[in-house]
């Protein structure tokens, strides 16, 4: 029973982590990132739909993104969905192909997206110690109703500690490397 719950809490966490790493990939840094772009929602037949659905997107130098429509009528539609994003960047469309120049970020900008990142990492070092709440009142509540023992609950608590520390640890590395990342001239 105390394995199951383990287990569930494991599987829980890393999708905590997914989440976090799917969150930085679409945070700027100095060099060009597809993970910018993919998720970006554009008007498409009256439906919202990821641009990575609509176009080939590539980085074919270190400060530019290239976005090649399937359907060169979508052109338009990318074109408008940049201009509406938070991104900041201007497209340069040549009738077939998007690109997407990044500028150098500021030194405020870098720190205002190290401040980001930090938020991000809080948010979810707040999630895994919830889910470790969680599991810890689940196994409480096994213990109250007989269906563990009390030290099948000790070893579950220190066993979900490590589990918990193990994924904090990993939360702290990958912002790290952002960190690295945003800050790299």
């Amino acid at each position: 029973m105390i394995k199951d719950l383990l287990k569930d809490a494991e599987n829980r966490m890393k999708g905590a982590i997914t989440s976090l790493e799917e969150d930085l990939s679409g945070i700027r840094t100095g060099r060009a990132n597809t993970g910018l772009v993919e998720k970006l929602p554009i008007e498409y037949y009256g439906m919202e739909t990821p641009l990575f659905q609509l176009a080939s997107i590539s980085v074919p130098e270190a400060r530019v993104i290239m976005i090649k429509p399937f359907d060169p009528s979508t052109l338009k539609a990318i074109e408008k969905a940049i201009l509406a994003s938070e991104l900041n960047l201007n497209p340069n469309n040549d009738g077939k192909v998007i690109r997407l120049n990044l500028p150098p970020l500021t030194e405020d900008r870098r720190r205002d997206l190290v401040k980001l990142v930090h938020t991000r990492l809080e948010e979810s070092r707040i999630a895994i110690r919830n889910i470790r709440r969680d599991l810890i009142k689940d196994m409480r509540d096994f213990e109250k109703e007989k269906m563990i023992s009390e030290d099948d609950l000790t070893t579950g608590e220190e066993e979900l500690q490590k589990l918990t520390d193990k994924f904090i640890e990993e939360i702290d590395k990958t912002g790290e490397h952002k960190q690295k990342e945003i800050m790299e001239v």
